[in-house]
Order: C-alpha cells, then structure tokens, then sequence
C-alpha cells in the first residue's frame, strides 16, 4: 500500500486548513498571536525634533572653529516640557535627553563637553569643536513617517513589536483567533498519572505532554482524560472533542485488534483524509475532517507510541495550528546540524531521530541522544530537537551535516 511521504502530508493537511476569523485583543494580551492585517504608522516618529544627549542645545552659526564662546543660558527643557524660547546665536538652553528642541537649535553639546556653574546657570562656555549642524539632535519623522508600513500581517508577535505598537498607540491589536484543541488518550492500559502501576498498565504520559504542547503553540489545550477500548465511552468523548477546533487522539490508529479509532471516527462523520506516512516513527498517523453545522474540525489520530505521537504533533499538528493562526509559513522549520558523533539508521523511512542541537563555533552542532525507539521517552528529556536522517547501509559520520528540527 502506497503511503505518503512526510513533505505530502503536510501539503495535504495545509490544503485542509482554514484560517482563523480575526479578533481584536489588548495590547498586553498579543504575545505571540499573528498580527490579522498589515498596521500603518499613525504618526511620526519621533513626533517631534528632540534630543539624544542631556547638555546644551545651540545655534550652530558662527560657533564652529575652535575658539570657546560664553552663552547665555535662556532656560532649562526636561522631557516632557515644552521649550518657551527661541534659540538664536549668542545663546543656549539647557535640555534633557528626549525633550523637544526649540525653535532655532540645531546642535546640542553634551554636558560633559562645557564648563557650566550650576552656581551660575546664566552662562555657560562652549568649545567651537564641539559644535556641528544636527549633532545629537533627532529629527521628526526621521525613525518613521506617517502612513509608512508598520508591521505587516503574519508578523508573530514578540515583546519588540509589542514595544512599537505601544510607542504609537496601538492598544486593541488585530490578530487571528487561538484555535480550541481537544485531547483524547485512548487505551485499556492506561492509569491517570497519580494512580499507582498494577500489571499491564502504564501511566498517561501522552495527554499532558500534547496539552504542553499544544500550550506551547500558543493554542488553547481541552484535555479529555481517557477513553477506554469501548464503542459507546469512544464515541461520546470523541463528539465532545468534535466541538473544538481540533481534536487530537493518541493511541488506537495501528493494526490491533483493539484500534478502533479510525472506525469511530468515522461513525462521527469525520472524513478520512489520509492514514499512514512513510516516516518513523509515527507511521500510523491518521488525518481526517468533519464539517457540520457551517464548522469544521481537523482530527489528528496520533500514535500511542509516546515519542511517535510528541514528533507527529511537532510535524503535523503544529504546522496545522500555524496555518489556522495565519503563520505565513506554517512549515516546520529546518536548520543545517553538523553531526557530534556517529549515529546509524536502517529499514526503509526516513527517520526523525531526537538529538540535542546546540550552537558551536562553526554552527549548530547535533548529539543524537540515546533513543531506544518510539517508546522510548525517558531519551526525549535530553533532546530539544529532531534530526532528519534517510535510511542507509553505512553509519552517519560525526562531522556530517544534516537537517535538524527544533523543538
């Protein structure tokens, strides 16, 4: 049976996207969501000529050379105020880093470089060598103009550009709504995590590691507990997960004869899209849809196998959040890795192996961890990443440069 490569899969869900409706939020509530259209500068900054240095603002005409000159001192400007005279040649005003610049300055001397009294504030003696046209001085609109571009749609949003939306006034922000996740984990064998182990049965790991996950996305995590391998307890947890955006189930999408989860979903009409990729792990993944009621919602059936499921959501799930979220580029992004010992790969899929990815001195540097396979999830606490590695006869070579995925 044909199954898809991981670059297909990818293409597949993307076409089954649908970006999220805009919303409008607080400026302190932005972090992180994508900006829902292109914003456009409301005023130019700075908004006025202002000072860069705390000394004296003079007029530059006849003062250059290298003689000194005593000026009169007409007044004192802090930031905030608003300059009362006209700076003309023969005198100086006192002004603060950041205040407005008085009609006639254009040319502001440090404090350090004047002989200035504070016992005498009427006077102060200047150096010709330190006078030149626009020195220190910040003129309106020369950091950005009226109706320039500001931040464009797509932008995620970071503390800087939450800084610039402040300096001009931006306080309700245009953004695309967080999508609503639910999360299913299903099996006879698991136990909630403060119960103690009994025979055959193993704790949920999978249910809080996606809600981190999906919380690290940006995206708002509705945990569903667990599903037994039962038809009716099935079907009831997954319409309830039907309600949000997404619905992601772990576990019950293999070959068993207990995996009835592709079968139930599609009781709940949700459309299979694709079962099974040619990657390892997580060869089992499941994608469907269900539309109903003028909504969609994307399903995920995600392997059981903990580190499957935890690399199919960084794959797959999140490039789907990053779609509806209006990411201009929703893709998991690559780096180059140069590999820091040998690591070897056989079968027949490509392989998405973690590892620690740490900058070095000639680039990003990559340790695979110890991995024991797809159930292994004690290994996953020492990477951060997933390198990207094609089967082969021969070993990968410390020194060899490779595709990584960060987490």
């Amino acid at each position: 049976m044909y199954m898809l490569t991981v670059d297909e899969a990818l293409a597949l869900i993307l076409q089954h996207v649908t970006t999220a409706v805009p919303q409008t939020v607080p400026l302190g509530d932005c972090l992180s969501r994508v900006l829902a259209e292109n914003l456009l500068t409301p005023h130019d900054s700075p908004p006025f000529d202002k000072s860069m240095m705390d000394g004296f603002v003079v007029n530059s005409t006849g003062l250059d050379g290298g003689t000194s000159q005593t000026l009169s001192v007409l007044e004192t400007i802090t930031a905030g105020t608003v300059p009362t005279w006209n700076v003309v040649p023969g005198t100086a005003s006192r002004i603060m880093t950041g205040a407005p610049i008085p009609d006639g300055g254009d040319c502001v001397i440090p404090i350090e470089r004047v002989r200035f009294d504070e016992g005498h504030p009427e006077t102060v003696t200047i150096s010709g060598i330190d006078v030149a046209a626009e020195r220190h001085i910040l003129r309106q609109g020369c950091l950005a103009k009226t109706g320039e571009p500001l931040l464009s749609q797509g932008t995620i949003i970071e503390p800087q550009h939450i800084a610039v939306l402040a300096e001009f006034g931006v306080a309700e922000v245009p953004v695309f709504r967080r999508p609503t996740v639910a999360v299913l984990a299903t099996g006879d064998e698991l136990l909630p995590i403060d119960q103690p182990l009994t025979a055959g049965r193993i704790r949920n790991s999978n249910e809080p590691m996606l809600v981190g996950q999906i919380q690290r996305a940006q995206a708002t995590a509705v945990p569903l507990g667990i599903a037994r391998d039962d038809h009716s307890q099935l079907q009831a947890c997954i319409q309830r997960g039907l309600e949000c955006d997404f619905l992601l189930l772990s576990g019950g999408v293999s070959a068993g004869t207990l995996d009835l989860v592709p079968s139930e979903l599609a009781t709940a009409g949700v459309e299979q899209v694709f079962h099974k990729i040619q990657m390892k792990p997580g060869k089992p993944l499941w994608f469907g849809q269900r539309t109903a009621d003028g909504r969609k919602c994307l399903v995920f059936g995600l392997p059981g196998n903990p580190v499957s499921s935890m690399i199919c959501f960084e794959l797959f799930v999140r490039t789907a959040l990053r779609a509806f979220c209006g990411a201009l580029k929703p893709e998991p992004t690559t780096v180059r890795a140069t590999l820091s010992q040998n690591v070897a790969v056989r079968g027949d899929r490509l392989t998405y192996f973690p590892a620690k990815c740490v900058p070095g001195e000639s680039g990003m540097m990559a340790e695979p961890v110890r991995w024991g396979g797809s159930a292994d999830l004690r290994s996953t606490a020492d990477a951060n990443g997933m390198i990207v590695l094609e089967p082969r006869a021969e070993e990968y070579e410390s020194g060899e440069r490779v595709d990584a995925v960060l987490w």
